[in-house]
């Protein structure tokens, strides 16, 4: 079985925070993640985040650009399966936007939150120590581990 690739996208607010879901579906139900989806043949990362986001979220994004990747192995579920994911950011185009659930069947909310955040709830489930606030998708704790100097800011965004 080959490697598929994903496409996660940060979209940042004014206060430097970004959208995760509760995700649903045949693996990484129950975790959260970013928006974001499958490239499609011939698509750009930026093309695919755009168009990932409003669908699943209603919103549009600006600035789009290409932050970093990692390398995850599901062996969780069956059958099991090895994805690269693509990691982008951008702003937000209306400061003001909400994001919406669009798609029920893949995801049941969406929340603000800081990169801290993400970090200790990834803490937690690789030490063990307390029980994290969100379990975390496979590719979103991966980005935590392959790239712990990586930190999400407005900086990144042109």
């Amino acid at each position: 079985m080959e490697p598929k690739v994903g496409v996660g996208v940060f979209i940042l607010n004014s206060e430097g925070k970004f959208i995760i879901g509760k995700r649903k579906g045949s693996h990484g139900a129950d975790t959260w993640g970013l928006p974001g989806g499958h490239l499609e043949f011939g698509e750009s990362f930026e093309t695919c985040g755009e168009r990932e986001l409003l669908e699943e979220t209603g919103l549009a994004v600006r600035n789009l650009k290409y932050w970093t990747a990692t390398n995850s192995v599901f062996k969780d579920v069956v059958p099991n399966k090895h994805y690269v994911t693509i990691f982008i950011g951008g702003t937000l185009r209306d400061e003001g936007a909400q994001p919406q659930i669009l798609e029920p069947n893949k995801c049941t909310a969406w929340e603000w939150v800081s990169w801290d955040e993400v970090k200790a709830d990834a803490e937690k489930m690789i030490s063990g120590a307390g029980t994290p606030e969100r379990k975390l998708f496979l590719p979103l704790m991966e980005l935590v581990i392959q790239r712990p100097d990586f930190s999400v800011s407005k900086d990144l965004v042109v």
